[in-house]
């Protein structure tokens, strides 16, 4: 469906004034575009006459850095400052970036050269195009794509399984077919609450965080979440419990219950989320839900408690380490290998 039917297809309200305000901001959005599409292929294209170009000189290295300074100085004086040495530089390399791929056609160009130029600097092809589906898909602001990079929200959708597309329409399609592993990320990164490394807070403070930062959470949580309500409270004849978030996961078609915990995980918190779970699949849970999952999203865990728990043979509670800053490269990796590690442990009993 183009963009003209797409405008002659909106609905009216039967206000006169609503209908053309819904008509100008769908056009403008159109517009917006019909225009970042058409400069990223410009992009593209300039970025490939300057490697065509490039590739006369018999020193290229030498000839490269002249012709893009000189080309520079020219482009500047005509179009304006975006077309510095820089960001000739990364025309340069988003063409050779995917020179060789029909990526470029059918996803770079959904895409404005903001989010483009974030992307073409992930080294790894496979996480570059998962970016690119995904930003576009979600809709991702730059902010939300950038802090997503620095995160490795693909490497730790990659370890939960999340990052298969494939797996993903499946559950979509078929909410018999879920392993719901695969929505569970191992470590969730935090960094978005602003907690001081190193520094001591409670539990209620990381919650009061999460709530503040509530649609950075339900991004890091990852696809499908709808955030219901803080210290849910259910109850039974004679006591009163509550549970710190609940979310409702559309596709999984299930209540997610999240416990925070500030310091190690212990037998009593594992405990406590079993119960939870139980009373909440007996009091709330409706006849269409699937079976209520937990996590437990806690500072460190122990192994011992994991494999000797509830934990190592649960399908419905879950327990996550949470990280309150963007980790390292090598951070991320030794965590992922706990992660993996403990997963082997379990499947071998």
């Amino acid at each position: 469906m183009n963009d003209i039917d797409k405008l002659n297809q909106l609905p009216t309200s039967g206000n006169i004034t609503t209908d053309i305000r819904t008509i100008l901001s769908e056009a403008r959005r159109s517009t917006a575009r019909a225009i970042n599409t058409t400069m990223t292929v410009a992009y593209w294209l300039i970025g490939k006459r300057i490697v065509v170009e490039e590739q006369k000189g018999a020193d290229k290295a030498t000839y490269g850095e002249g012709l893009l300074k000189n080309l520079s100085k020219e482009l500047i004086t005509e179009f304006g400052n975006g077309f510095s040495y820089a960001n000739l530089y990364n025309m340069r390399q988003f063409y050779l970036t995917y020179s060789d791929s029909e990526i470029f056609y059918t996803l770079c160009i959904k895409l404005p050269w903001s989010h483009n130029r974030l992307i073409m600097r992930v080294t790894d092809p496979k996480a570059r195009e998962w970016y690119l589906r995904e930003a576009a898909q979600e809709q991702w602001s730059v902010r939300q794509l950038e802090r997503n990079i620095n995160s490795f929200y693909y490497q730790r959708q990659l370890e939960s399984g999340n990052a298969n597309d494939e797996k993903v329409r499946q559950c979509l399609a078929n909410s018999n077919s879920m392993d719901v592993r695969q929505f569970i990320k191992d470590p969730y990164v935090l960094e978005f609450v602003g907690l001081p490394a190193g520094a001591e807070y409670k539990e209620k403070d990381l919650e009061d965080h999460l709530i503040t930062k509530m649609h950075d959470f339900l991004l890091e949580l990852g696809k499908g979440f709808s955030f219901i309500k803080r210290q849910y409270r259910i109850s039974t004849e004679t006591s009163h419990f509550y549970i710190d978030l609940v979310f409702y996961n559309y596709i999984l078609k299930c209540f997610v219950l999240v416990d925070l915990k500030t310091d190690k995980l212990t037998h009593q918190d594992v405990g406590q989320m079993d119960m939870y779970i139980r009373m909440f699949d007996d009091l709330k849970r409706g006849a269409d839900d699937n079976p209520t999952i937990g996590i437990l999203m806690c500072a460190d865990k122990d192994e011992t408690v994991v494999k000797y728990s509830v934990l190592n043979n649960s399908e419905q509670i879950f327990a996550s380490k949470y990280l309150p800053y963007l980790p390292t490269e090598e951070e991320l990796r030794k965590e992922l290998e706990n992660t993996g590690r403990m997963l082997e442990d379990k499947e071998d009993q």
